[in-house]
């Protein structure tokens, strides 16, 4: 399964999407406009380290955002390689382990 999470077309599609879906910077400050010259020079070692068990996530970006009634929400903002890879993976997993779940569904 693995093999199917690293193979080019499923990583193509995770990254066309984290670059989609734009968003901000992890705690490395990476912008998702940079992904593709890191993945460039870096993927071997990446997918390396994702074949062998070694590749843990960095530690998330920690905002405070105000909510509208007052008050604030902690949000977590992964580093964009940390999205490109959860992104991947999801979109193997998803279709064995929840196939019915509807795309008109929403989870918290």
């Amino acid at each position: 399964m693995i093999e199917d999470v690293l193979s080019r077309a499923n990583m193509l599609t995770a990254l066309a999407r984290v670059e989609a879906n734009k968003g901000s910077h992890g705690v490395d400050g990476m912008s998702v406009k940079s992904l593709r010259g890191h993945l460039v020079q870096n993927w071997p070692t990446i997918r390396e380290r994702i074949r062998n068990g070694t590749c843990e996530p960095s530690p998330v970006h920690r905002v405070e955002m105000s909510k509208p009634n007052g008050g604030t929400r902690s949000l977590g903002i992964p580093t964009v390689t940390d999205r490109l890879i959860q992104q991947a993976i999801a979109q193997v997993l998803t279709p064995v382990l929840d196939p019915t779940f509807s795309e008109h569904s929403y989870g918290f």
